[in-house]
C-alpha cells in the first residue's frame, strides 16, 4: 500500500477514517447542504453565468450554504471560494470587518 497509507498509520485507521466520513456525509444537514450546491450549480449553468467543466465555484455571499435564494449565489475561482483568511490563532476572519 505504500504511499496510500502514509496518512493514517495503520490500516485500521484508515477503515475507520471512511466509515466516520461516510456517516458525517449522510447527516441530515450535509445532504441538504450538497442538495443547494447542486441546485445553486444548475441554476447558474441554466442562467449563462457557469459552464460544465469551467473551473469555478458557486460561492455563496453571506456563506450560508443552507441560505438558497439566487441572489446569494456568486461565481468565483476554486482557489477563492475555498480559502479564507485568517486571524492570529488560526480562526476564520469575518469577511464585513
Amino acid at each position: 500500500m505504500g504511499k496510500a497509507l502514509e496518512r493514517w498509520e495503520t490500516a485500521a485507521a484508515k477503515k475507520a477514517h471512511r466509515k466516520a466520513q461516510a456517516k458525517y456525509q449522510k447527516s441530515e444537514e450535509q445532504v441538504e447542504k450538497r442538495v443547494n450546491r447542486n441546485k445553486a450549480r444548475r441554476h447558474m449553468i441554466a442562467e449563462g453565468k457557469a459552464k460544465v467543466g469551467d473551473g469555478k465555484d458557486v460561492a455563496y455571499v453571506d456563506g450560508n450554504a443552507l441560505n438558497d435564494d439566487p441572489r446569494n449565489y456568486a461565481m468565483q475561482s476554486r482557489k477563492k471560494n475555498r480559502s479564507y483568511a485568517r486571524t492570529k490563532d488560526a480562526g476564520k476572519k469575518n469577511p464585513r470587518d
